[in-house]
């Protein structure tokens, strides 16, 4: 895994980085050959001053456990808005080199492409990792959307200068909705239909919901 950067940066440098690395990201159909499908989460000491990264591995589309992953460390970068690749990716990075069993894509807690620089958490980490990832978080940064309908699997688009980026996408009925952005290696389409596939039960993705719990047990 060659690195693309270093982590020691400034909010001005680290946006720059986001626009620089935004043109090598591959958006394309990334479905067939998923038979592992992993989910990340990062809890954070009372103080602040430390984190814990989480990861499961689970089979899809059965979503059975099949490995997790955990790593401590300091927290490396301020909390600033559109930056949290560079607050989160480092112990992700290291949390993801301890998987025994490596997943075929990733669901990270965070923004795509949908992203006011098209280059969120899941970009971000997807192209570090040369990983097929897509972002799927509570609270968009793109908020271009029509009102949702309120059954299982009704989505509506989000649109960035134009451009389809995301979808506001209901995994319940009648159930607030996820938003969801393809991160790397697959397009908006199939992240839709793996977020659904990954939904069997709960609102929250299956992958994304077993790491946060694994987190809370931990932290």
């Amino acid at each position: 895994m060659k690195p693309l950067h270093s982590w020691n940066v400034t909010p001005d440098q680290a946006t720059r980085l986001q626009e620089r690395l935004r043109e090598r990201l591959i958006i394309e159909n990334g479905f067939p050959g998923i038979k592992r499908i992993g989910g990340a989460d990062v809890g954070y000491s009372r103080d602040g001053s430390r984190l814990l990264g989480t990861m499961v591995v689970l089979s899809f589309p059965e979503m059975e456990l099949l490995d997790v992953a955990t790593s401590f460390g300091k927290v490396p970068f301020s909390y600033v808005p559109g930056l949290l690749s560079f607050r989160e990716g480092p112990i992700l990075i290291e949390t993801f080199k301890k998987l025994r069993v490596k997943p075929d894509a990733m669901i990270f807690e965070g923004q795509g492409i949908a992203h006011p620089r098209g280059f969120g958490i899941a970009s971000h980490l997807g192209l570090w990792l040369n990983l097929r990832s897509i972002g799927c978080t509570k609270n968009p940064l793109v908020k271009n959307f029509l009102p949702l309908a309120l059954w299982r699997g009704s989505f509506e688009w989000i649109q960035e200068d134009g451009k389809r980026v995301g979808a506001v996408l209901r995994t319940r009925e009648r159930v607030k909705p996820v938003f969801v952005s393809p991160g790397y290696r697959i397009d908006l389409n199939t992240s839709i239909e793996i977020i659904l596939a990954a939904c069997p039960k709960f609102r929250i993705p299956e992958p994304l919901r077993q790491a946060h719990r694994l987190t809370r047990l931990i932290a």
